[in-house]
């Protein structure tokens, strides 16, 4: 099981090659692929054209959508990030941060285009796919 975050996810829609749509493009139909309900709406809030935004919504319905916060998981992100930021680490977006601790608190694969991640890496034991 691999959760994709929004910021592969948008690179793909917008036909963004680079290393993360192609193993995205790779893992289709070959991994269980999952989404969370933030990276949703992360993904559908920046579509303009009601066309494009109806087909990529359709496209995000098909993969399982996790609930992705709830009092534990925004607790362990704030322990997370003051765990991080005593290692002199800042995760700017705090639903990165809150990704990242459902990841880690779940054990499941991130496939990421994101900076903000990378601490959670280094010093959490996130699992990124590479």
């Amino acid at each position: 099981m691999i959760l994709v975050d929004s910021s592969v996810l948008i690179d793909y829609f917008n036909g963004i090659k680079n290393w993360h749509t192609e193993e995205f493009d790779t893992l289709l139909g070959r991994e269980l692929i999952v989404i969370g309900d933030y990276i949703l709406a992360e993904v559908l809030q920046g579509f303009r054209n009601d066309k494009d935004f109806k087909v990529a919504k359709k496209v995000m319905q098909s993969f399982p959508c996790f609930n992705i916060c709830n009092e534990e998981i925004a607790i362990r992100s704030a322990e997370n990030y003051r765990f991080l930021r005593a290692k002199g680490k800042t995760v700017r977006n705090t639903v990165d941060l809150i990704i990242g601790t459902f990841c880690i608190e779940n054990a499941i694969e991130l496939l990421h285009n994101d900076k903000d991640f990378e601490p959670m890496e280094q010093y959490l034991e996130l699992k990124i796919r590479k």
